[in-house]
């Protein structure tokens, strides 16, 4: 009687555990919810939540890609920010104009860097609405079930996806600084990595990477344009400067226990929306700051890095208040959330083919206005942080990667380590 009664114990012990587990992974409000856990700071840490690890916005439909993938395994190699003891992955189909239905999917920690082999005993199989398949409509996206996986910090992931049929452009990541892989037929659940010879620069369909963690409390979303994407920064080696602000929050004592999610796009632009087949410009800040920030999982700041692609680029915005006003918006737009905002100020662009006296006047006027505090809650001055002291209208030259409007490594890590993180321990928005 008394075995028994343990053995009962122990059921009910188990079946709570599991019950946790799965339930907390499902009860997100649709893409990119928290947990109960995550939305009470009260929660104990051992209770665990679900919180993005990495991000990468859909920017736009891959050129030449009308019948998709077809009979072919996609390897997308992401970096994490913060690990966990679970996963679960967003595939989008948002530039699609076909259903994308994919019937094999898996996640596994690489060997090595950017190697598609995959780490021994590391593969698993991902479920959607314990699914083995999904059909992606066009438009939209979908979250996978939780896996069990340990993911360590700052590994390197392989999300595979097998498509076995015609599905449209493909929705994809252009600038990732990052090898992924292709391979022809099902080999999603490949571990020797063989069969994947060919190379490729982007990210495709998956747009984000969540863990279960028990440490990490929140992520910080940033939205930007091609600073943010990282497009100088060396490929493979994760030096973008969100990169780098997830090394301090990692290794820094009194860093808040956040992750870090690149919500960044080449080109990118606050006001104005690119061509839907451009790699270099994506939907505007003001279009996709509930898609690309405020929709991921367990966001508690966040940081905006953009306003310079109004300058520059046609059709030129000479007006530094109509930039300001779309930085107020998109501010007031995480207010409704409850978030606080960094905002940066715009970096020197002199040397650069796109350079102009009248242009570096408006880039200084939307600085003058984001210094003086009233845009965003907290300011980090990456216009400081950058310049060169001798001639300030330019990148200092250890800081530029040569084309005198993009950072070089240094200049990512000088970005980073410029931000206090104090700023982003704020629990609710400042009165503008």
């Amino acid at each position: 009687m008394g075995y028994a009664l343990l053995a009962g114990l122990a059921a009910i012990v188990v079946l709570i555990s599991t019950a946790v587990f799965i339930g907390v992974g499902s009860d997100d409000d649709g893409l990119g919810g928290t947990s109960s856990s995550a939305r009470n700071p009260a929660s104990p840490a051992s209770s665990g939540v679900w919180v993005g690890s990495w991000s990468a916005p859909a920017v736009a439909a891959e050129p030449n890609t009308r019948n998709g993938f077809a009979k072919m395994s996609i390897r997308n190699v992401v970096h994490t920010s913060v690990g966990g003891t679970g996963a679960r992955i967003r595939l989008s189909n948002l530039y699609g104009t076909r259903p994308l239905t994919v019937t094999h999917a898996t996640i596994a920690l690489a060997a090595a860097p950017s190697n598609p082999t995959a780490a021994t005993g590391s593969m698993r199989r991902l479920t959607f609405d314990n699914s083995r398949s999904v059909t992606i409509p066009p438009g939209s996206s979908v979250t996978s079930d939780a896996a069990r996986l340990n993911v360590p910090d700052a590994a390197d992931l392989l999300v595979t996806t097998y498509s076995p049929k015609p599905s449209g452009p493909v929705t994809y990541h252009p600038y990732a600084r990052q090898t992924s892989y292709v391979a022809e037929g099902d080999r999603a659940d490949e571990t020797a990595g063989t069969a994947f010879t060919e190379q490729s620069p982007y990210w495709r369909y998956l747009t984000a990477v969540d863990v279960w963690s028990s440490e990490t409390r929140g992520a910080v979303a940033v939205l930007g344009d091609s600073i943010t994407d990282g497009i100088t920064s060396s490929p493979g080696a994760n030096r973008r400067w969100t990169d780098f602000l997830a090394e301090r929050m990692r290794t820094e004592r009194d860093a808040p226990h956040y992750s870090v999610l690149n919500g960044g796009i080449s080109g990118n632009r606050v006001l104005v929306d690119g061509p839907r087949y451009s790699p270099n410009n994506g939907p505007s800040g003001l279009t996709r700051m509930q898609r690309d920030v405020l929709s991921h999982t367990g966001v508690k700041a966040v940081v905006i890095e953009m306003g310079l692609n109004d300058i520059i680029k046609p059709p030129r915005e000479h007006d530094a208040d109509e930039i300001v006003a779309g930085l107020r918006q998109l501010v007031k737009e995480a207010h409704g959330r409850g978030l606080r905002v960094v905002g940066g100020t715009l970096t020197p662009f002199g040397g650069h083919r796109g350079y102009r006296p009248e242009l570096d006047a408006t880039r200084q006027q939307v600085n003058e206005q984001i210094r003086d505090g009233k845009v965003f809650d907290d300011v980090v001055d990456f216009d400081a942080a950058l310049r060169d002291p001798a001639n300030p209208n330019r990148l200092r030259p250890a800081y530029d990667s040569g084309d005198h409007l993009h950072p070089s490594d240094n200049g990512y890590r000088a970005m980073a380590q410029s931000l206090d993180l104090k700023m982003l321990k704020g629990s609710s928005p400042a009165k503008l």
